[in-house]
């Protein structure tokens, strides 16, 4: 896999924290798996559509190490965390205390904060290493009932250390929610070894997988005990029984559904799933590390992000200070595409990235800082 099987602009994109490529495959497999079965077969395609989803699901499950019966597709991860909370009948009723980091999703907060009935946010400030297990013990304690997590903190580039906080938490009887949209498709997730409860995740970012395929995924555990509100056809163990007054729950995770199902997102995003999967993540990441080590190496007095493999995302953080607008404008001028938020411009090297556009990037910000 290289840069030449992803539809690359010209220029340097430094955008895979946001938008990841689309692969030059997709177009014709869209065609083939949902619009073929549309025009050209005569009658309903929703076999054929639904083929695609479950193709979604099996994608997921051996990129994540789960089993497809734990996925559910999802539009965003809004969606997703929003029928979770509302499925677990221990938080109903009563006050539930919620850890969570400031530098996460602000979507994230808005859901939990919206989707329980009495809920107290207990944040950690701001600015912490969310990379250290340290920062994770010193908040925790007994007296939450759940800890969001973020594998990946967009805006300071860091990775928390996922499969230490999971087990600390749960010694303390609290349940545990992990956010992967900025990690899958570029950092290793185990999600057999992990055991949180409930992960959330998206395809738009490192999979390449385009807007719209977002996936809720819930454990064996969790599962037993959800007890879905926001239902449709599409969340019953047999959707064409069409018996109004009989409704029995999926057996798997897809009795989050809901109704009639969107089918075109998941068509295509199982597509890149598949090619990345069969490419092989850990090559990805190896060459993401490659690349962000020579910016580390030209430029550390600007690299605020963590510069080791065990706590940096593929995402790097670069504080130019003053010169925050100065550098955008030249980057532009220059058509490399990165973005800035709170704590500085964002770069994430892909697959399709190579030495010399870094070394461009690199000289850059090195001429004007």
């Amino acid at each position: 896999m290289q840069a030449n099987d992803f539809f690359m602009p010209e220029g340097t994109y430094l955008l895979s924290h946001s938008v990841g490529r689309m692969l030059k495959t997709a177009p014709a497999y869209f065609t083939e798996q949902f619009f073929e079965p549309w025009q050209q077969q005569n009658r309903e395609p929703w076999a054929q559509w639904l083929a695609g989803v479950m193709q979604f699901n099996q994608a997921l499950a051996k990129l994540l190490n789960g089993h497809a019966d734990n996925f559910c597709p999802q539009a965003n991860l809004s969606s997703g965390l929003t029928k979770w909370l509302m499925s677990q009948s221990s938080l109903q009723n009563r006050r539930v205390r919620v850890l969570l980091s400031e530098d996460d999703f602000p979507s994230m907060g808005f859901v939990l904060q919206q989707a329980l009935d009495d809920v107290e946010l207990c944040f950690i400030p701001a600015g912490e290493d969310m990379s250290a297990l340290s920062t994770w013990q010193a908040h925790l304690n007994q007296h939450y009932d759940l800890v969001f997590v973020s594998h990946v903190y967009s805006n300071t580039g860091q990775q928390a250390p996922v499969l230490d906080i999971i087990p600390l938490a749960k010694q303390l009887g609290c349940k545990v929610i992990v956010d992967i949209a900025q990690s899958a498709g570029i950092l290793d997730v185990d999600l057999s070894l992990w055991q949180a409860d409930c992960v959330l995740g998206s395809c738009v970012k490192w999979l390449c997988g385009g807007p719209g395929a977002g996936f809720l995924w819930v454990s064996n555990e969790s599962l037993a005990m959800c007890a879905p509100k926001d239902v449709g056809w599409f969340s019953h163990q047999n959707p064409f029984e069409f018996d109004i007054h009989h409704f029995a729950a999926h057996d798997t995770a897809l009795r989050f559904w809901g109704g009639t199902p969107s089918v075109a997102p998941y068509i295509m995003a199982a597509n890149s799933i598949d090619a990345l999967n069969e490419f092989g993540i850990e090559r990805i990441r190896a060459h993401n590390l490659q690349l962000l080590a020579r910016i580390w190496q030209a430029l550390p007095q600007l690299c605020t992000s963590p510069k080791n493999a065990e706590q940096c995302s593929g995402t790097l953080i670069m504080n130019t200070g003053s010169k925050l607008e100065t550098c955008l404008h030249a980057l532009t001028e220059q058509n490399i595409a990165v973005d800035a938020r709170r704590y500085g411009l964002r770069i994430s090297p892909h697959i399709y990235n190579n030495a010399a556009e870094v070394e461009q990037f690199v000289e850059v910000i090195n001429s004007l800082t």
